[in-house]
């Protein structure tokens, strides 16, 4: 089974929270199995983790984590890390091999990045050469390399569940029960 992690940079709590927080709801929609975030926001942490408990699943949120260590971990167990970005090639161009990974660290920032992620990068991607969205750009790569269809994943021990349905709001609750 392929292990996708977000890796999330230069987060300024006081500026990009929501942002942050889009980022982590958008990963664990389509497929990560975590977000390390390299800031100290243990609000983002508290969010997601009530989003994962009344919503499923197990996606986990790792705070104030240091991005060179937890990208030379990545590395040393065998796992490759893609840098989005409006800089680098084009994702059209290395969507095949990015599927092939077993293990892949996506890596996502907020302000400037630190000049070194290009280096330590595998790929720096870019997800179209022009100003965008952070979150834009996790949800159109994950959707691209996913396996299978991405939006009809199951989340496991949820408390809510919708039901999808042509007009209205049909909510589960304790749909596991």
């Amino acid at each position: 089974m392929k292990r996708i992690v977000l890796l999330r940079l230069g987060h300024r709590p006081e500026r990009d929270k929501r942002i942050t927080t889009h980022v982590g709801l958008t990963a664990r929609l389509l497929g990560a199995e975590g977000m390390l975030l390299a800031s100290d926001d243990p609000g983002i942490v508290k969010t997601l983790e009530d989003v994962v408990r009344r919503w499923g699943g197990d996606f986990y949120v790792k705070n104030n984590v240091n991005f060179k260590q937890e990208i030379k971990e990545w590395k040393d167990a065998g796992g490759k890390v893609c840098h989005l970005s409006m800089y680098g090639v084009n994702l059209p161009g290395v969507t095949d091999e990015l599927k092939s990974c077993d293990k892949l660290m996506i890596v996502v920032g907020a302000e400037k990045v630190p000049p070194e992620i290009y280096q330590l990068a595998d790929w720096n991607v870019a997800v179209g050469n022009q100003p965008h969205s952070e979150v834009a750009a996790v949800a159109i790569t994950l959707d691209r390399i996913a396996d299978g269809e991405p939006l009809e994943r199951e989340f496991p021990n949820a408390e809510l569940t919708i039901v999808p349905s042509e007009r209205g709001k049909h909510v589960i609750e304790n749909p596991n029960d």
